[in-house]
């Protein structure tokens, strides 16, 4: 079972956390929605989620003092990476970034993951290592560290899903975490980069709809090698351009722009903004934490994120009612 803390009641003392509980509030379905929970379950806990070792605890954390035995190299990807067992007998998949410097995506990942899982979208274990012991044919050796996902026995990946072709495509859901992953620039909108997971629990079995790959965000938005975990260009980026018939303007030059243009409305960009608002200075920085940053960096990039929160919150021209998200479809 995922071992987030089971505390129901969402602290309101907080003004994210109100905007947040009115926000839901008025979208009593949209949780209890056979058609949205593959994607997104409503985070009824919030306040009491652990952005640190994350929904899969510490319990399924790697063992920064264990020996690493060498599998196969990782494939694919801009960061280099292996294939490892632990001395549990588990198998990590390892996107070596040991550091935070340009172009490391390891880092990136383990934030991202970390507040989607909190606001509700699904998301597999993964962990921040600087650097591990492993095992290979040169011998017993301590090499940079990065991004670990684990090999979870009750996840069974079933393949990659599209962003156009999907079962929530139109759903607030759907349109709000394209906006979470906008507030993040989040350019690498490809169908390879989702995973459709089988949720093996107690003999339940739930479908998960995943988006997996997170580490090119946190810089500029472009097609051809944008600067990726890059403060400098993540602050001067824009987020949000305007609104235009009720749906928002992005600032975004990635993949799939169809994805977010004339499709975003401003209900869908306030609710995902009160998701993310509905976080404590805490959690964020307990998710930058888990990520491996220093303070100035964690400092930098919340304080950026934050703004864009505040800009998709603050936008005009929304409904007085937000809609259901069957009557998105």
């Amino acid at each position: 079972m995922i071992s987030w803390t089971l505390r129901s009641k969402v602290r309101l003392a907080v003004v994210g956390v109100c905007a947040l509980g009115a926000v839901l509030a008025a979208h009593p379905d949209i949780s209890d929605t056979a058609s949205v929970r593959g994607l997104w379950e409503r985070p009824a806990d919030l306040r009491d989620r652990d952005l640190f070792y994350g929904p899969w605890g510490a319990g399924r954390a790697p063992d920064p003092a264990a020996t690493y035995t060498f599998l196969r190299p990782k494939k694919g990807g801009v960061n280099p990476g292996v294939v490892v067992r632990d001395e549990r007998g588990r198998v990590w998949h390892v996107k070596q970034a040991p550091d935070n410097s340009e172009g490391a995506e390891g880092p990136v990942e383990v934030v991202l993951s970390r507040v989607l899982s909190a606001v509700g979208y699904h998301q597999p274990p993964v962990y921040f290592l600087p650097s591990f012991t492993l095992a290979d044919a040169k011998g017993t050796h301590v090499v940079p560290g990065g991004r670990f996902r684990l090999d979870e026995p009750s996840l069974k990946a079933q393949g990659p899903w599209s962003w156009r072709l999907n079962p929530f495509v139109g759903t607030r859901p759907y349109e709000g975490l394209l906006t979470i992953l906008l507030v993040f620039n989040s350019w690498d909108l490809k169908d390879s980069n989702n995973t459709i997971y089988e949720r093996h629990d107690d003999g339940r079995i739930d479908r998960w709809y995943v988006v997996r790959d997170l580490g090119a965000a946190f810089g500029e938005s472009a097609r051809l090698a944008p600067k990726r975990n890059n403060i400098d260009r993540f602050e001067r980026q824009k987020f949000i351009t305007g609104v235009t018939d009720g749906f928002v303007s992005f600032t975004y030059h990635g993949w799939q722009p169809r994805l977010v243009r004339h499709a975003i409305t401003v209900d869908d960009a306030q609710w995902a903004a009160a998701l993310l608002a509905g976080l404590s200075d805490r959690q964020w920085h307990d998710a930058f934490r888990a990520g491996g940053y220093p303070d100035d960096l964690r400092e930098r990039f919340l304080r950026k994120i934050k703004a864009n929160i505040a800009q998709a919150q603050g936008l005009a021209g929304g409904a007085s009612q937000p809609r259901l998200a069957e009557e998105r479809r």
